[in-house]
Order: structure tokens, then C-alpha cells, then sequence
């Protein structure tokens, strides 16, 4: 498939135009890659310890809890992140939550929603950020 520069230009208002669920598809991609690259970059190299150890990032109760603590100050996101969490947390999934509550799975999507969109739209920075946030609150605040 040929690319043009007119479709990258685009891409930040194609991907206002995506449905929370197909945000969340990618977004949960891109975070689960973040997350593997993140664990493995801790040393380990077994991959029964490593999927161990990736699994309390990419649960819905640790992405639920992420975005609880963000959106509970009033500017760590900007309005449109908050509106694409929203997005993806009010979709009506036809799937349902394995191994966790149907809010901490809608919070989760909203996450997922979030990441997705901020990968569709190219802001590379700004996903860093949160991305390496979303890490470093989950294994400060483990239970």
C-alpha cells in the first residue's frame, strides 16, 4: 500500500474520527509493547517471568487505577485526552471483563482509548509521558 504526505497530515483528524473501541485496539498494542519493552529493559529474560511481571501493567484494575489518579487533578490531562478516554470508556463493548470488575474494564478502555489516540495522532511526546507515568504509578503503588 502507497503512502502519501497527504495521509499523514491527516491522521490527527482520522483519528478524531475513530470510535473508542478501534482506540482501544490500538491503543492496547501500543501500551502492551511499551510495557514488554519496559520489563525486559529490567533485566529479565525468562519469558514465563517476564509475562509474570507484565501482567500487573496491563491488567484493567492497574489502568483503572492509573487513570483515577490522573483524573484527579484537574490538569494533568487536557481536555480533548480526557474527552478520548471518554471515548473509549462509554463504548459499548461487546466482550466482557475477564478477571476484572465492569468498571475497572471500562476504565481500562478509556486508557487504552486514550493511548490509541494519542498514537493515531502522532503526538509521540506526549505518549512517552504518559506511558512512562502510567509504569512508574502502577510499580509505586503496588499492593
Amino acid at each position: 500500500m502507497e503512502h502519501n504526505g497527504n495521509e499523514r497530515i491527516n491522521m490527527n483528524e482520522k483519528a478524531n474520527l475513530l470510535n473508542g473501541a478501534a482506540l482501544a485496539y490500538i491503543g492496547d498494542a501500543v501500551y502492551e509493547v511499551f510495557v514488554r519493552d519496559y520489563v525486559l529493559s529490567k533485566g529479565e529474560t525468562s519469558p514465563n517471568k517476564l509475562h509474570k511481571a507484565a501482567v500487573k501493567y496491563v491488567e484493567a484494575r492497574g489502568q483503572a487505577r492509573v487513570m483515577q489518579h490522573w483524573l484527579s487533578f484537574d490538569d494533568y490531562l487536557t481536555q480533548e485526552e480526557i474527552t478520548m478516554y471518554k471515548r473509549g470508556r462509554n463504548n459499548k463493548a461487546n466482550t466482557k471483563a475477564k478477571n476484572a470488575s465492569i468498571g475497572d474494564y471500562r476504565q481500562a478502555t478509556g486508557f487504552e482509548s486514550l493511548v490509541g489516540w494519542l498514537h493515531m495522532s502522532r503526538k509521540f511526546d506526549r505518549l512517552q509521558v504518559l506511558l512512562q507515568a502510567a509504569v512508574d504509578y502502577i510499580d509505586e503503588n503496588q499492593e
